[in-house]
């Protein structure tokens, strides 16, 4: 079993159809991984993985979206 450092880290936060969430994308070893999570309680939404960080996050991203808007809110 491999073991890996986690390198690259980097967080930022943003809104996702009317919902605060958290992006949060780091090097795993020769992949990048991405997740998404509401920041109030730190559900994860969705992860990512990808060749390189922009494609991990923009597929973490696009799942996320796809999940809030199925997401109803009670006024």
């Amino acid at each position: 079993m491999a073991t890996f450092q986690v390198t690259g880290y980097e967080e930022s936060t943003t809104v996702l159809d009317g919902w605060d969430a958290r992006v949060r994308t780091y090097r795993l070893g020769p992949r990048w991984a991405c997740r998404v999570d509401n920041m109030s309680p730190g559900a994860i939404i969705s992860r990512g993985e990808g060749a390189t960080r922009e494609e991990a996050a923009a597929e973490a991203v696009a799942l996320a979206r796809k999940r809030l808007r199925l997401t109803r809110r009670r006024p």
